[in-house]
C-alpha cells in the first residue's frame, strides 16, 4: 500500500517535471537530470543497504548484543571480564603481556575490507553516481547547464528518493 503511494508520488513529480518543458527545454532538462540522478542515488543506496542486511541476517552473522543496561553502564566495554594480575611489577613478564595484547588487536584483512565495502561498491550505488557525473558533463558540454536550476532540483530527487527508500 505504501509502495503504491510512493510510486504515485514519483509519477506525479515526473508529470510536473514534464510540464516544465513548457517553460523551456533548458529548465526541463536540468530538472530532469538532477531529479533522476539524485532519486536513483538515494533509492539505489537504500536498496543496496537493505539487500546487504538481508544477506547478513540470512547468514546469521550477527554479533551477540549486550543488554541495554550493560551498554549504558559500560558503553566502550572497558569493564569486560579482565583478568588482573596483582603481582608486583618487577615479577611481571612485560614481553609476554605485550605479545598477548598484540594478539588481541584485530588486523585489517581482505575479508573484512570486502565485507565492509560490499554495499559501497554495489552496482545500485555506482550506476546512479555515474549517471549524475555523466549527466552533469553532458549538460555542461551542450551548454545547457544552469546551476540555479540544477542544484535545487537535486533536492527534489533527494526528497522523492527518501520517501521511496522509506517504503523499502
Amino acid at each position: 500500500m505504501r509502495v503504491k503511494k510512493t510510486i504515485k508520488l514519483v509519477v506525479i513529480i515526473q508529470s510536473l517535471v514534464l510540464l516544465t518543458n513548457i517553460i523551456s527545454f533548458e529548465f526541463f532538462i536540468n530538472l530532469q537530470i538532477a531529479f533522476l540522478s539524485s532519486f536513483f542515488i538515494i533509492a539505489g543506496s537504500a536498496y543496496a543497504y537493505k539487500k546487504m542486511i538481508k544477506e547478513q541476517v540470512e547468514l546469521e552473522n550477527r554479533d551477540e548484543k549486550r543488554d541495554i543496561l550493560d551498554e549504558i553502564e559500560d558503553p566502550y566495554e572497558l569493564y569486560e571480564d579482565i583478568e588482573i594480575d596483582n603481582r608486583p611489577i618487577d615479577e611481571l613478564d612485560i614481553k609476554a603481556i605485550v605479545k598477548e595484547e598484540k594478539k588481541k588487536i584485530k588486523i585489517l584483512n581482505i575479508k573484512d575490507i570486502k565485507k565492509g565495502s560490499r554495499a559501497g561498491v554495489s552496482l545500485f550505488r555506482v550506476v546512479p553516481y555515474l549517471f549524475l557525473v555523466l549527466g552533469f558533463i553532458a549538460l555542461k558540454n551542450n551548454e545547457l547547464l544552469d546551476i540555479s536550476i540544477y542544484l535545487p532540483s537535486l533536492l527534489v530527487g533527494i526528497v522523492a528518493g527518501y520517501f521511496f527508500a522509506k517504503e523499502l
